[in-house]
């Protein structure tokens, strides 16, 4: 009897200490301690993917639009397009444009695209676009706006809102065909400094004389208040401008504006044609070319 007495207690003693040691041990995995969850233990998880990067710094192709700057006007003789040595697409070695750059020399023949035209202004960007398209490239510079600025008289200047409009309706085209391609926005020149800079040289303001930029650069020596406050207002016009690309473009993940870098380089003579002394030359489109290619290959947009 006493030995059934006592493996009886000692039964009963086991399984108490079995049942607490359960109980235990469920307290322990409610409070998240080392068992393993459902879902299996922090080590057997696989790690959440990155995020995609929105901006591809090495574009494979690039169709460029916009104006006479990106087609390299004045550049290389007077009153002439030079797509050779334009800042976006051309192939001149000394100027090594944006599409040799990134792609190199070989693939920059054969997929990079200038759409540009001598005297567009942004309403003339959306048919631009609609041709550039057809080549599906990665990436599309833009550079335009200085004719809508340059005009016959500042008050025949592309009113704000209407500029606006353009661009917002030629990004819309864009993305219709081309949701992911990304868009280098460049800022419109400050018109205002190629004025000071060339009205210096006899051989530019002849050339001026032809029409170009009326608005700012017709009797450049005329410094007398009506004449300042017609060149301020052409200078304000392009910073309005230069606001509603960079808020635009702003809205668009796949775009990148330039932060104004364009407007405020500080063009000098080496960097003006010696034709006209206004558009830039082989020197100056150099330096566009190293602008973008700085903001296009940027980890971060500009602020």
């Amino acid at each position: 009897m006493r030995n059934r007495r006592h493996r009886s207690r000692a039964v009963v003693a086991v399984a108490t200490a079995a049942l607490l040691g359960t109980t235990a041990l469920t307290a322990c995995d409610a409070q998240g301690g080392d068992a393993s969850a459902p879902g299996g233990s922090a080590a057997q998880r696989k790690p959440s993917p990155k995020p995609t990067p929105t901006w591809d710094t090495s574009p494979r192709s690039l169709a460029a639009v916009g104006d006479s700057i990106t087609r390299g006007f004045d550049a290389c003789s007077v009153l002439s397009d030079c797509p050779e040595v334009s800042w976006a697409t051309g192939t001149d070695s000394e100027v090594r444009s944006l599409a040799t750059r990134l792609l190199g020399k070989r693939r920059a023949a054969s997929h990079s695209w200038n759409h540009a035209k001598t005297g567009a202004r942004m309403s003339d960007l959306n048919g631009q676009i609609e041709q550039a398209a057809t080549e599906r490239p990665e990436l599309m510079t833009v550079m335009v706006g200085a004719n809508d600025a340059c005009r016959s008289t500042a008050a025949s200047m592309t009113p704000v809102a209407e500029f606006r409009a353009d661009f917002e309706e030629a990004m819309r085209t864009l993305r219709r065909s081309l949701p992911r391609t990304q868009v280098y926005v460049a800022s419109v020149p400050d018109l205002k400094r190629l004025w000071s800079q060339g009205r210096t040289n006899p051989l530019g303001k002849q050339v001026w004389k032809l029409g170009i930029c009326s608005s700012m650069l017709a009797e450049p020596d005329d410094l007398d208040a009506a004449a300042s406050e017609r060149r301020d207002s052409v200078r304000d016009r392009v910073v309005a401008y230069n606001e509603v690309l960079e808020d635009v473009c702003g809205k668009d993940k796949h775009c990148r504006y330039d932060g104004g870098a364009v407007f405020d380089y500080r063009f000098d003579g080496d960097q003006l044609s010696h034709w006209d002394w206004f558009h830039p030359s082989k020197n100056g489109q150099s330096r566009l070319a190293e602008l973008a290619y700085r903001q296009v290959t940027a980890a971060k947009p500009a602020r």
